[in-house]
């Protein structure tokens, strides 16, 4: 599973969440529209969106800031 870290001159920089490996694709290779935090998977050279993946993690991380901020 890969999180899209920053995308800039038409590259795509991802790091796969579990060995925090980052690889760099072409923004032609997707074929869905993209932003900082799209969540996708390659199976069969195959570039998959994981749309509740996703929403699941950026939930997650709002809590985490929320949590954050009230313990300052």
């Amino acid at each position: 599973m890969y999180a899209i870290e920053k995308i800039d001159n038409n590259l795509v920089i991802a790091e796969d969440l579990e060995t925090k490996e980052q690889i760099t694709l072409s923004q032609k290779d997707f074929t869905f529209s993209i932003k900082e935090g799209t969540m996708f998977d390659i199976k069969n050279n195959k570039i998959i969106k994981q749309e509740k993946l996703e929403e699941e993690r950026r939930k997650l991380l709002r809590e985490r800031m929320e949590r954050l901020k009230h313990h300052e």
